[in-house]
């Protein structure tokens, strides 16, 4: 492709935006592309390949993670491409949230095994898809239930919760229920706003409906 510049306005906290340029050479340049070249601004990122979570920002009002966010795809009709953090954890600097309640409310609802896991052949596919959730906090984002700090913890927490009830025997799985029914079946709007959203692809629809039957109507 020929080369196309591109103008990005990065908030740089309190309201305040500073335009950078950027010129690409390739089509598959994307935001954090930008960011690295810029050099001026703060933000975090890991592995590059989407599978991490941490570059997790809103680019054009939309949440997504930067490293997938090719410039040719995200930019307006002008070129233009507004970056800013996520609104619904405590802000760093720059680009860069606190994302700590996240692994708290990991710790609230013992997201970890305590007895060996049991292969069920019925909900492996539904354990497997689970697994895939980054904890990036696109989801809750975009949730117009979910507040940091709040009892509701959302569908990242629900991920964690439907994994561990999939692979655990009925007698274990009494606590995990009790907290998925306080944690998030209880404050959820059902608004379904993470069911498209989420980078890994997750079934947001089909983990929400399985674990609703374990959880709330003891199916399964």
């Amino acid at each position: 492709m020929a080369d196309k510049t591109y103008t990005l306005k990065i908030e740089r906290g309190c309201d305040r935006w500073q335009d950078f340029s950027y010129t690409a050479s390739d089509d598959r340049d994307t935001v954090i592309t930008a960011l690295l070249a810029i050099g001026e601004v703060e933000f975090e990122c890991s592995c590059l390949q989407k599978k991490c979570g941490a570059c997790a920002v809103v680019v054009n009002s939309r949440p997504m993670l930067a490293c997938d966010a090719r410039l040719i795809e995200v930019a307006d009709k002008k070129s233009v491409i507004r970056v800013t953090p996520l609104k619904k954890f405590p802000g760093v600097r720059d680009l860069i949230v606190d994302r700590s309640i996240m692994r708290e409310n990991l710790k609230t609802i013992r997201g970890w095994l305590d007895a060996e896991a049991v292969h069920r052949d019925r909900y492996y596919g539904l354990s497997y898809d689970s697994s895939r959730c980054m904890q990036c906090g696109i989801c809750l984002e975009v949730c117009p239930n979910f507040c940091a700090g709040s009892k509701f913890m959302g569908t990242a927490s629900a991920a964690v919760l439907t994994r561990l009830l999939s692979e655990l025997p009925v007698e274990e799985r009494g606590l995990l229920e009790k907290n998925f029914r306080e944690h998030v079946y209880a404050g959820c709007g059902k608004s379904l706003a993470c069911r498209d959203i989420c980078p890994a692809g997750i079934d947001v629809d089909g983990m929400l409906a399985a674990s609703v039957a374990m959880a709330v109507w003891k199916r399964g």
